[in-house]
């Protein structure tokens, strides 16, 4: 087997050991506590996009124990200033992401993987790099800002229509952004976290490229 197929044989297997260990300790939390980390982790994005006031913020539909809460979507939506737009993934065939605008949770249908995406006219896969705020689902960050997604790699291709810098953001348990995690060169990097007991986090050593938030948490790595 040549070198570089066995370097990402074992990448894929250090991947898939953090995923099963990660998704199985958020399922061993109590739904009490999934409740009290979403709270924390919405009033953060809340304040974010307050203070950003973006006129389109890409985000998605939390799923199962996913952070934030399924009513993530509708939380940031009711935070937008007047006219502002909330993009939703949909899935496609290929597993890449089309975008649809949000419209309210009645008109959420189910989707592919467990996802939940909005029924309406789809917009394209680049609708994404409009956005100037991002939030990104992933099971784990690394400090440097590397994530670790489901293993489909939609999101992998998403980021790279999203110009590099627009502001990324990925709502996470506590314990889940580590100090490094196993990466491949196709693995593009976010730029911030949101974890229910320490905030909004930045990465990569870039403490200046999100603002104060008014839930008072915000700091670099």
């Amino acid at each position: 087997m040549p070198e570089f197929a066995e370097e990402a044989e074992v990448t894929a297997d250090a991947k898939r050991a953090v995923r099963v260990a990660v998704l199985a300790r958020r399922r061993a939390s109590t739904a009490d506590q999934r409740a009290t980390a979403a709270a924390r982790v919405q009033a953060e994005l809340v304040a974010l996009v307050r203070r950003l006031r973006p006129r389109l913020v890409a985000a998605y539909v939390p799923v199962g124990t996913e952070p934030g809460g399924p009513d993530l979507p509708g939380v940031l939506a009711g935070a937008l200033p007047a006219g502002a737009r909330l993009l939703l993934p949909v899935l496609r065939d290929d597993l890449d992401l089309d975008w649809g605008a949000w419209t309210g949770p009645e008109n959420l249908v189910a989707a592919g993987r467990g996802m939940r995406e909005p029924a309406g006219p789809r917009l394209g896969m680049t609708a994404v790099a409009g956005a100037e705020l991002v939030v990104v689902p992933a099971v784990a960050v690394d400090r440097r800002g590397l994530r670790l997604g489901r293993g489909g790699g939609s999101y992998d291709r998403a980021l790279v229509r999203v110009p590099a810098d627009t502001l990324t953001v990925v709502p996470l348990h506590d314990g889940e952004l580590v100090d490094r995690l196993p990466a491949a060169p196709h693995d593009r990097a976010v730029r911030a976290v949101v974890t229910p007991t320490d905030g909004l986090r930045t990465l990569n050593g870039k403490p200046g490229v999100v603002p104060h938030t008014s839930a008072g948490r915000t700091g670099g790595q």
